[in-house]
């Protein structure tokens, strides 16, 4: 989506910006703008991390079951 815009689209939209908002709450939008953008990165990594290590835990209890049936099928024969 944001792909199309190019450059003399990204210097209209920011003329507009300035012209709307004015130069001294500018940075104040940008900063806004920076941290809220760095909190969503990190939350999606924490969500695809947990989502990770949630697979990670199912394998190794599965792997687990599964030695666990192994040896009480051996040693009950």
């Amino acid at each position: 989506m944001l792909s199309n815009i190019g450059i003399p689209g990204l210097i209209l939209v920011l003329v507009i910006a300035l012209i709307i908002f004015g130069p001294s709450k500018l940075p104040e939008i940008g900063k806004a703008f920076g941290s809220t953008l760095k909190e969503f990165k990190k939350a999606t990594n924490e969500l695809v991390n947990s989502d990770s290590n949630e697979k990670s835990n199912t394998e190794e209890k599965t792997t687990l079951q599964a030695v666990e049936q192994t040896t009480s099928s051996k040693t009950g024969s």
